[in-house]
Formats: C-alpha cells, structure tokens, sequence
C-alpha cells in the first residue's frame, strides 16, 4: 500500500506540467478540419456564415474548450465517473423516449431551452469509459471467462435498444460496432465472436419484415439506386455527379452547382463531404482524409503506449468510434453503405456529434498526458 501510495504522488503532474505536455500539434489538426467545414458550410449557405458556419464557430468554441479541460482531468478520476457518466447517459436516452422532440419523423432530441440534444451522441462516449473501466478491473482470469461478457453485453444492449427505438439505426450500430470492438480490443476470445456473427446471420434476414418502409428503402435503393430516380434514388444519384464533376481539382469555392443550385439535399449535414470534392476535387477530399488519418494514427499509438487497461481501451475505442464516423459517412455519400445519417466529423452541421467527437478525442489527449500513470484495478486515484 505504502509503495502504491508513494507511486501514485509520483504520477500526479503539475497543470502546468499537463498544459506543456499536451500535443498542440493535434489540436492544431483538430482546428484544420474544423476550419474546413466552416468554409464548406459558408459555401452551402451562398458566401454567407449565416444560418449554418456562424453557428458552427460558437459550438466549436464551447467543444474546443471541453476537449482541453477534459485532457487536462487526472485519468483516474475519468476511470471513477465511468459508470455514473454511463448511467446518467442511459437515463437521458431513456427522457427521450418518454419526453423527447421530435423531428424529421424521429424522437431523438431532448429540448433544454436554448438549444436541443441528442444523448444518444454522447452514449458513445459514455459506453467506451463504461467498457474500459469494466475490463480493466477484471482479473486475468475472469477475462477468459466467457461469464464475464454478460455484463458487458448488457451495457451495449441496453442503450442500443432505446436508439433504436427512436428510430435511429445509423447511431445504433455505431454503438453496438464500437462496443464490439472493444470486446474484441480487451481480448475476448475469437470464437465467440465467431460465433455471434453466425447468429446474426438468421437474424439479420428476420430483422427485414421489422425494418420501418423508409428503411427498406434505403436498402433497396442502395442496391438500385436507379429504380427510383427521383424519390428515395435522388440522394445518392445527386451525391453521384457531385463528385463526379468536381474533378481532381474541383469547381473552386463556392462554385458548386449541385450544391449552390440546391440540387444535393442535406448538403449541410450528411452531404458535406460530396460539397467539398465537387468544389476542391479528388484532390480536396484527400487532404481532409489525411487530416482524419493523423488524429486516428494517433490515438492508435497513444493506445499501443499507455501502461494502464483502462487508458489503453479508452484510447482506442475514441479511435474507432472515430474512424466509424469518417468510414460510414464517406462510404454512405459514395453510395458504397446505404443512408443512414451519420455526420462527416467536426464537419457536418450539428452541434452534439461535434461536441461529442471533441470529448472523445479530448480523453485520447488525456491518455496521452497520463500515459505513464498505474492505475489499480480498484479504480483508486488517491
């Protein structure tokens, strides 16, 4: 105990010592691609930063801010909100469905005056610092038990059945993928998930009769999109010659013509990436992807150095949910994954995927900071 002690005053740092150890480098990227969509959502609203960019710039503001205070938080104090942080996620998705605001034909938001919020965005966080701490203080030999998955299990199931519920599919299998992976990270066995997979397969062709019309038609068009041109085909049909026509070099800014003439829908939103190769061409859509490609290397090798459970899982379920944002989004508007509405990070319009996105790389920045700290399997931080 004494030793303990004694180690855990020696991994205390100074704000200062947290402040100078920080990669500004990575906040800097963070800016960039911030600073990418607010010239993309100028350019959607006409040249103007109202209604969209303007905004943008406020809610980026307030997530910058959280993103730094949130690296600059002791780990182990992160590892003790853990489960209050998931539980309280739980219950404002559980709000949702018995209070929450409805819109474009789902019950998603929660209205809290001056602005609405989507808890299913801040679940994703919520479950990697619930799955983290929950494998970090098991034993070596409670980790090869299969009887140990059934908390873990619960965990993901849990709010993934109210987000469906609302009904929102894209951000239901972004939590269930992103808590699968962290099973996977913390070293369950291959054949389980083997297994999982082969009864998904039954159930995956039973799930289609429960499927919403709307859904079945995201699938079918994803298929064909041409069997309806100009109805639940038009999306991705547009999307299409966007990119097609911007080129290598794109049309240049504010130049667009499926955007500017309102030919692309949601250009705003789940769009955005088509307005940014139609203006800036192949070339455009390769400098953000490389952008993306930092902040997931990065937290991949935060991950690889951390010396605790916790950090190390914390670390890299921030990597994928983030990388599920980028792969998801870029493959749905290339007609490669059918629609399902998931933003393009820190670019889309929206102030909860971004603020959640913030704080998640905002916990990848604190790892790093403590990436040195031992952390007991009882969670102790004293």
């Amino acid at each position: 105990m004494l030793a303990l002690a004694q180690n855990s005053r020696r991994n205390r740092k100074s704000l200062f010592q947290k402040i100078s150890e920080l990669n500004w480098l990575i906040v800097a990227v963070v800016v960039a691609i911030a600073c990418i969509g607010f010239a993309l959502l100028y350019s959607v609203a006409g040249g103007h930063f109202d209604p969209w960019a303007k905004n943008q710039m406020i809610r980026f503001g307030i997530g910058l801010t959280c993103m730094l205070v949130i690296a600059l938080v002791d780990l182990r104090i992160w590892m003790f909100l853990a489960y209050p942080l998931y539980f309280l996620s739980l219950l404002l998705l559980l709000a949702v469905d018995i209070m929450g605001h409805t819109g474009m034909g789902a019950q998603r938001w929660l209205n809290i005056g001056f602005m609405n919020v989507q808890p299913s965005e801040f679940m994703k966080i919520a479950l990697v610092l619930a799955l983290a701490r929950y494998f970090h203080c098991l034993s070596n030999e409670d980790q090869a038990s299969y009887k140990s998955l059934l908390i873990p299990v619960l965990l993901i199931a849990m709010p993934a059945f109210f987000v469906l519920r609302q009904p929102d599919l894209g951000t239901t299998l972004l939590i269930a993928f992103g808590g699968v992976a962290i099973l996977f990270a913390a070293g369950v066995r291959m054949w389980i998930f083997i297994a999982g997979l082969i009864a998904m397969i039954p159930a995956a062709i039973g799930a289609w009769n429960f499927l919403k019309p709307y859904q079945k038609d995201r699938v079918l068009t994803f298929l064909d999109p041409e069997r309806d041109p100009l109805g639940a085909g038009y999306h991705i049909i547009q999307s299409k010659i966007a990119f097609g026509s911007g080129g290598l070099y794109g049309k240049g800014f504010v130049q667009g013509t499926q955007s500017q003439l309102n030919f692309l829908p949601e250009k705003q939103t789940d769009f955005i990436f088509t307005v940014l190769s139609e203006e800036f061409g192949l070339m455009g859509g390769l400098a953000l992807l490389f952008l993306y490609l930092t902040l997931l290397a990065y937290a991949i090798l935060v991950s690889m150095s951390v010396r605790s459970q916790f950090g190390r899982l914390l670390a890299l379920g921030m990597a994928v949910t983030f990388f599920l944002y980028v792969f998801i989004n870029i493959a749905m508007v290339m007609g490669m994954l059918p629609v399902v509405g998931v933003p393009l990070p820190l670019v889309s319009y929206g102030g909860s995927a971004m603020l959640t996105l913030l704080i998640g790389l905002g916990f990848v920045l604190c790892v790093a900071i403590h990436r040195d700290t031992m952390i007991s399997r009882g969670g102790a931080f004293a």
